[in-house]
């Protein structure tokens, strides 16, 4: 019987960022899928970052994941969203190559020692309250030290296109038949998900002067710290923007109840964030059109993506829809839009960890927990197994603090407040969020990627260089007075330093061109942003610090919450659900209240 010290179940985003990260720490790893294809596979929108997501994707990155630089190797398009706004909601997203993307991950996967098996997982294989591997319908029993769960949208999945139902997982793949009921047996409790993906549409039957050309950046932008790869921006792909209209949205609400979101076929709970055309039809119905991008899925294929066309209409209204739309008037269906109903697991059985509270040696990472989107499966997975390779060595786990990054913000959200609908990571969701930047996941998290070992030793060594580079021009700027340059009319200001935070004025203007010339466009845009936002930076680290004081209160002490006095009942039921590890943690669990909190904290004083 073979042992590994990990075993992740799906090779998703989740699966695959959880494996290499393994792999990283020279651990045994065995990665099953229930088929090859499915592996990166990127069954909705071929894109990765967006508002929030880009920054999770450069935090990965710091934390030694792969997300990133599979993104850069094989871009069609990229750009900076939200320059028009400060940099705290700026964000890179890319539109990858789909089919690169995958062959990216394969390759990736032939160079390691990763172990590959494509099989079905019938059954968790567990020892009282340890889980300690998995029984699968071809390979029996294997055994692990740890096991990590990832399977995404695969769980007893049921696809719907109008009243047409398969029991099958994304784009006609075969699905997890087992494992849920054996879930429910263990005393986990599961919930039922729906999400949904466009019509492909023929590359070349597609009216593109009718539509709004869409460009990328015509920059250097990467999502890498390192290594960094770029696409000349005469090479991009282009994307086009277009419009529903009356004449869509009436073909939708005539045929409603053909929808089989509409119909009562579907049960599960879809998402808030990216709902389908029906459904921003009929909830939204004061609005006079909704925007489409149409976007390239890969070179070697003559597809395009009809990102917001989400639906579960039959094949014949989805044609009508569609054949409604300002440049898609002779548009071929190359591949019909499904939506997918799937099994979620209730992610506040889990500790920060991702490790479950029912069993141990067990983590759930990914859509499984209930998210949508790639990045927010990949940092789930990666972190869960940077838990793992912690567990095994019997070292201290690593959390990550909401004022630390998105990853943090993601994780706290899914333990403490738990799921309705498929969670989708946005900027508002994040309090810390002008610390929380896309120009400094490498200030913030690379120091952990050098404590787990997970970066190279020149890359640390680069972070420190640029480190280095950036102090010493602050340090010039706040030592330095307007003396030093040459200026008609000068304003009040102490120093150089004062001068730059005038949005008047770049780098440029107040160093001499002998130090600026040394500097890289990111370094130039780090000091920048460091120095014209400093003030708005000191105020909500002081906001940060005043809270911080609830997250260092440990409530490991409390086993259960009926001996702690004065706690209402809805607050002695989540407490012992949810379990925080923190005065913090305990604070944002919904429906408890400062008479709840003062309670616990006078409770922990008597134990001292």
């Amino acid at each position: 019987m073979k042992t590994f010290d990990v075993i992740v179940v799906g090779a998703g985003h989740a699966g695959l960022e959880a494996a290499f990260i393994c792999y990283k720490a020279k651990l045994n790893v065995c990665l099953i899928t229930l088929d090859k294809q499915s592996i990166a596979l990127t069954p909705c929108n071929p894109s990765i970052g967006g508002p929030a997501k880009g920054i999770v994707t450069r935090e990965i990155d710091a934390l030694g994941g792969m997300q990133a630089k599979a993104a850069d190797a094989t871009c069609l398009q990229i750009k900076m969203l939200n320059t028009a706004k400060g940099p705290g909601v700026w964000a890179l997203r890319t539109q990858i190559d789909k089919v690169k993307y995958h062959e990216w991950f394969i390759n990736q996967l032939n160079k390691s020692s990763i172990r590959v098996i494509c099989d079905e997982v019938l059954s968790l294989v567990t020892n009282k309250k340890n889980v300690i591997g998995v029984n699968t319908k071809n390979n029996g029993v294997l055994k692990a030290k740890r096991t990590i769960v990832t399977t995404g949208t695969y769980l007893n999945s049921c696809t719907h296109i109008g009243s047409i139902q398969k029991k099958e997982g994304p784009q006609g793949l075969a699905r997890s038949n087992n494992l849920s009921q054996q879930l429910l047996n263990m005393g986990f409790v599961l919930l039922r998900f729906k999400t949904g993906t466009p019509p492909r549409i023929a590359a070349n039957s597609i009216n593109y002067q009718a539509m709004k050309k869409e460009t990328g950046d015509n920059k250097k932008l990467a999502f890498s710290l390192f290594n960094q790869t770029f696409i000349p921006f005469k090479k991009q792909a282009a994307c086009f923007l277009t419009f529903t209209n009356a004449k869509t949205h009436k073909i939708i609400t005539d045929n409603i109840d053909k929808s089989a979101m509409y119909s009562g076929n579907i049960k599960g709970k879809g998402p808030r964030y990216c709902p389908s055309i029906e459904d921003k039809v009929i909830r939204f119905h004061d609005k006079t059109r909704h925007q489409l991008f149409i976007e390239p899925e890969a070179k070697s294929l003559d597809t395009m993506y009809l990102q917001g066309l989400s639906t579960s209409f039959p094949a014949d209204i989805q044609e009508k829809i569609v054949h409604s739309i300002v440049g898609l008037e002779k548009a071929k269906i190359v591949k019909y839009a499904y939506a997918i109903e799937y099994d979620v697991v209730d992610p506040t059985q889990l500790w920060p960890t991702l490790e479950t509270k029912l069993y141990k040696h067990l983590y759930f990472a990914g859509q499984v927990n209930g998210t949508s989107g790639y990045e927010e499966a990949a940092c789930q997975g990666l972190m869960s197994g940077i838990n793992a390779i912690l567990s095994i060595k019997k070292q201290p786990p690593f959390i990550l603090k909401r004022d630390e990054a998105y990853i943090g913000v993601l994780i706290d959200d899914l333990v403490t407040k738990g799921v309705l609908d498929p969670y989708r990571l946005l900027t508002s969701r994040a309090e810390h969020r002008l610390s929380l930047r896309n120009d400094n996941a490498d200030e913030r998290l690379l120091k952990y990627g050098h404590k787990f070992k997970t970066i190279s030793k020149i890359e640390w060594n680069l972070f420190k260089q640029q480190t280095k580079n950036i102090n010493k021009v602050i340090n010039y700027l706040k030592n330095n007075s307007l003396k030093k340059i040459k200026l008609t009319n000068k304003p009040a200001a102490h120093n150089l330093y004062d001068l730059l935070k005038n949005q008047k004025y770049k780098l440029k203007d107040v160093i001499p061109s002998s130090l600026y010339k040394k500097l890289s466009p990111i370094t130039i845009e780090k000091i920048e942003i460091i120095v014209k936002y400093s003030g708005y930076i000191k105020n909500q680290t002081k906001f940060v610090e005043r809270f911080q004081q609830f997250d260092k209160l440990s409530l490991t002490k409390i086993k259960d919450y009926k001996l702690v006095p004065h706690l209402s009942l809805e607050g002695i039921d989540k407490l012992n659900h949810i379990k925080p590890l923190t005065l913090g943690q305990a604070k944002r669990i919904s429906g408890i209240n400062i008479t709840d909190l003062t309670a616990i904290k006078y409770y922990l004083d008597q134990l001292k």
